[in-house]
């Protein structure tokens, strides 16, 4: 950085670790607001911006939506207001993210579940996590398990058969 808190917008985007075309689309929603320009039509940008940048970058790291990260940037400037709303986004957001914690949980478990059924020490042909994947042969044992209905009978073991009647 340089000493006459003046950036240019490669020098910002080293600062903040925000990808230059990033910055250009922040300033195009009005997430930080555009910079004065050189003679030259070159941006340059102040330790303001380089503030709200790292704002708005620790944010979207965290999850926060465009939308939501705008709501924080207004209320952010109202400082003798309380601090509720920006409390209440926050809390709705850790919500969201508890909720989709626990998705990912119940998908990790069924892909566990799915994995379980095989070894992966057999023939592809055979194996059972394509079967459980695929729902073409998941429908080929539905048309199967109705076969074995209609003919009214269907084995309990190998030695046991129980006929319908």
């Amino acid at each position: 950085m340089n000493s006459d808190e003046r950036f240019s917008i490669g020098e910002l985007s080293k600062a903040t670790g925000v990808k230059v075309v990033t910055i250009r689309y922040y300033e195009h929603v009005k997430l930080i607001p555009a910079p004065p320009r050189t003679s030259g039509n070159y941006r340059v940008y102040s330790r303001e911006h380089l503030h709200r940048l790292q704002f708005v970058r620790r944010c979207r790291d965290l999850g926060f939506t465009l939308i939501l990260l705008r709501d924080l940037l207004r209320l952010s400037v109202q400082s003798r207001r309380r601090c509720s709303g920006i409390d209440r986004i926050t809390e709705n957001h850790l919500k969201e993210i508890e909720g989709k914690i626990a998705d990912l949980r119940r998908l990790a478990a069924h892909l566990r579940r799915i994995k379980n059924r095989c070894p992966g020490k057999g023939r592809i042909a055979d194996c059972r996590i394509l079967a459980a994947l695929n729902p073409s042969c998941q429908l080929g044992r539905l048309r199967d398990a109705r076969k074995k209905l209609r003919n009214n009978s269907f084995s309990l073991r190998r030695s046991a058969t129980i006929r319908i009647v």
